[in-house]
């Protein structure tokens, strides 16, 4: 079986915080050492001493984390500038951590690093993947083709990327007792382990799909051959391309898609977009809207469909990675996202998540992850 606690503190004293989390860390877990942790924080704390309070009273804890745009629990619900801490116990569930440091420099060696560390322990087969990786010194879509590749198409993989509160300066990756950038930390779980997820955005694609027809990682110059911003003057009119109507990237048979969000940045004498995340020459596209119940809805969505594909009886614990642009174009409803995730369920379930920038998961029905945009995912764990 799986057990999970969830603890999580609003108050901004970084020493405050961790106690108060580390006090109801003790009361819920009643005696039971937790074998690995998830740390959500805010980007103002001080990381460090808050590592140590963890690891001074959890000393062979499996424990890794970032800083975020936004955090979320059972706890407190939607809060920002809070400490949250999630902690896992099984005796016939495994889950190791790793680090690979320096992503921007040597991404493979990086990888394998953190790979080779994190599969030490493990006597059956990895099941997944948890990662929360570095979001502004390397590209994502690469980040995550290089793990796909690494473990194989076997393994999902589910998380997302740090952040720091819409600043873009520097996010930070948390591994043991060390506070890194640049890096990329993950759990790999294997044993008695049962999940599920879902994937939603609340974006609905309209007008005509087209064809990227010349793209240079994360800016899209052609679509169909004439600029990428005619394509959005067609529908928007001299709007200017913004995250409120990202690009819905098609799979390869149409089915499915994940999302593009332009990053406000363009060239209007080549007419070119910059987005948040790569988009490959070839790819199907298509110009998308939405509206603020639409987004909020889409959190019910992707964690009904995690529910309705769990395959064993109840979940032990719920993690939920919402994109930074959602919390954005939200503002003050953002806290109605959580909140309705939780109406789906009919008894308390222990979960945590944060607001990142950009998350990761496979598409719906697909065990390859990908990367998204101003999506909202649920992954559900448990081990029965």
């Amino acid at each position: 079986m799986l057990k999970s606690v969830v603890c999580h503190s609003n108050d901004p004293d970084s020493l405050a915080a961790i106690t108060e989390v580390l006090e109801q860390c003790h009361d819920s877990l009643s005696g039971e050492i937790p074998q690995a942790g998830i740390l959500f924080a805010a980007i103002d704390f001080d990381h460090s001493l808050i590592l140590h309070q963890i690891h001074q009273q959890y000393p062979e804890i499996q424990l890794i984390g970032g800083t975020t745009d936004g955090e979320m629990s059972s706890v407190l619900g939607f809060e920002q500038d809070s400490l949250m801490l999630m902690l896992f116990c099984s005796d016939r569930i495994t889950i190791r951590a790793g680090i690979g440091r320096g992503i921007s420099k040597d991404l493979q060696r990086a990888i394998q690093t953190a790979i080779v560390q994190a599969k030490t322990g493990h006597q059956d087969p990895i099941k997944l993947c948890i990662t929360f990786p570095e979001s502004l010194t390397a590209s994502a879509v690469l980040i995550l083709d290089s793990l796909n590749q690494a473990l194989g198409k076997q393994v999902p993989i589910f998380g997302g990327l740090t952040a720091d509160q819409w600043r873009f300066q520097q996010t930070y990756q948390f591994f043991g007792t060390e506070v890194c950038s640049d890096a990329i930390p993950i759990l790999l779980i294997s044993g008695e382990i049962l999940f599920s997820h879902g994937v939603a955005s609340g974006w609905n694609p309209v007008g005509k799909k087209g064809i990227v027809t010349k793209a240079s990682q994360n800016i899209l110059y052609e679509i169909d051959r004439k600029p990428a911003l005619e394509f959005y003057h067609h529908y928007l009119g001299k709007m200017a391309p913004s995250s409120e109507y990202p690009l819905a990237v098609f799979d390869v048979d149409e089915s499915h898609y994940y999302m593009r969000a332009p990053s406000g940045a363009y060239d209007p004498a080549v007419g070119s977009v910059t987005f948040f995340g790569d988009i490959p020459e070839g790819a199907i596209v298509q110009i998308t809207e939405t509206t603020h119940d639409n987004i909020l809805t889409a959190s019910r969505r992707s964690m009904m469909q995690a529910l309705e594909t769990y395959p064993g009886k109840v979940p032990a614990a719920a993690l939920y990675f919402s994109c930074a642009g959602r919390r954005q174009i939200l503002g003050s409803r953002t806290k109605e996202e959580y909140a309705l995730t939780q109406t789906c369920l009919t008894q308390a379930l222990p979960s945590c998540g944060f607001y990142t920038n950009g998350e990761i998961s496979p598409l719906k029905n697909q065990k390859i992850s990908c990367f998204h945009n101003e999506t909202f995912i649920t992954l559900l764990l448990g081990g029965e």
